[in-house]
């Protein structure tokens, strides 16, 4: 089958773009012929034809056009099946990883200072990716939709009506062996953590979307406890902690830092579905999450993890990093879901078969 993928950033570091690295990796394995329309150069993947479009303008603009270049290109060579990671104006299948824009402005609002919410959402390009994903999710653009939560789902059905018979959930894969390979002793030494030390971790960019200033707070009321955090990722730092913090930036090696952890804490005020959840229980943690993330769909409360409610509930947040180290033998933890990466490409490949057989390829 002939498979072209849309994604605008190909070569950035967040999740989207480690996903779509290795679902391009998995395809070519399969033996299916891949195009991949992007913004961004080459993937370094062989196998993969690699269709790149020029942008420019403001960043508004880039939203707008990149929609439009695509078809543009698009139209140029036929695929039985067109597989988008991004918002634009018309596909076979739309993977709605980023979740709805839609939402996460009224979730931005909610946490937001008083006198910063009326502001939210009214620049040019907040604007235009609600316009883009408006005509993504009109179900007359899209043959189907994957979401990798129930918590995205009913939010792409609240907000534009798509018919729920053409949505299919397919949670996250990740590589399991990867991230159960990881050095403890030796990162714990790196990082200046004692034995008897409990490390909590945090990781990702964009720091303010996922909650990092809760668990800083939370960290607070946790003093003289013998708990240390690493904040694994970049962002802005406008706190001053002392040395129970070690900013420790991007890591090659994010494995090293789920081993040396002994509790994932994750408060996002929204993420459709955090891969580094679904990587930290790989890896045999216990993660602490808000019911804002659709990967807290996955945890079973106490046996796995916890999830609080609100991001915001510090003294829950408190609360639940203190039940964790009561249980030092908790870990590896149980996970009953199959959060293997084989998993997800086999049922995303069942849903690109069944649009190509639609359309009639």
């Amino acid at each position: 089958m002939k498979i072209a993928l849309v994604r605008r950033e190909s070569e950035a570091r967040g999740g989207a773009e480690f996903y779509l690295k290795r679902l391009l990796t998995a395809l070519c394995k399969e033996g299916h012929q891949v195009m991949l329309v992007t913004a961004d150069g080459p993937v370094g993947l062989s196998g993969v034809d690699v269709r790149q479009v020029v942008l420019s303008g403001s960043r508004a603009d880039r939203v707008f056009w990149f929609s439009k270049l695509v078809q543009r290109e698009l139209a140029l060579e036929r695929a039985d099946c067109v597989f988008s990671l991004e918002r634009i104006a018309s596909q076979d299948v739309f993977r709605a990883g980023d979740g709805v824009h839609k939402q996460w402005l009224a979730q931005r609002r909610r946490y937001t200072p008083w006198w910063r919410r009326p502001f939210v959402g009214w620049g040019k390009f907040h604007r235009m990716v609600q316009w883009v994903e408006a005509q993504t999710l009109n179900q007359l653009n899209t043959g189907r939709v994957i979401v990798n939560s129930e918590m995205v789902k009913r939010e792409i059905m609240k907000c534009y009506q798509y018919p729920p018979e053409r949505i299919h959930l397919i949670r996250n894969g990740v590589e399991i062996d990867k991230w159960k390979a990881g050095e403890r002793e030796e990162t714990r030494r790196l990082w200046g953590v004692e034995p008897d030390e409990f490390l909590l971790l945090f990781a990702g960019s964009g720091w303010e979307r996922k909650g990092l200033r809760f668990l800083l707070k939370a960290l607070a009321g946790l003093r003289n406890l013998s708990v240390k955090l690493v904040v694994a990722g970049k962002g802005n730092r406008p706190w001053k902690r002392g040395g129970d913090v070690i900013y420790a930036g991007m890591m090659e090696n994010l494995e090293d830092a789920y081993a040396a952890a002994d509790l994932f804490v994750f408060p996002t005020i929204y993420e459709p579905s955090a891969n580094v959840c679904f990587e930290a229980l790989a890896a045999g943690l216990p993660v602490v999450t808000s019911a804002c993330n659709g990967a807290a769909e996955v945890i079973e409360e106490g046996v796995n993890g916890t999830v609080v409610a609100d991001p915001s509930d510090v003294e829950g947040l408190v609360t639940a990093i203190k039940f964790w180290k009561e249980r030092p033998n908790a870990r590896p933890v149980p996970v009953k879901s199959d959060l293997s990466l084989e998993r997800n490409v086999r049922e995303t490949l069942e849903v690109l078969m069944l649009a190509s057989k639609e359309k009639g390829g």
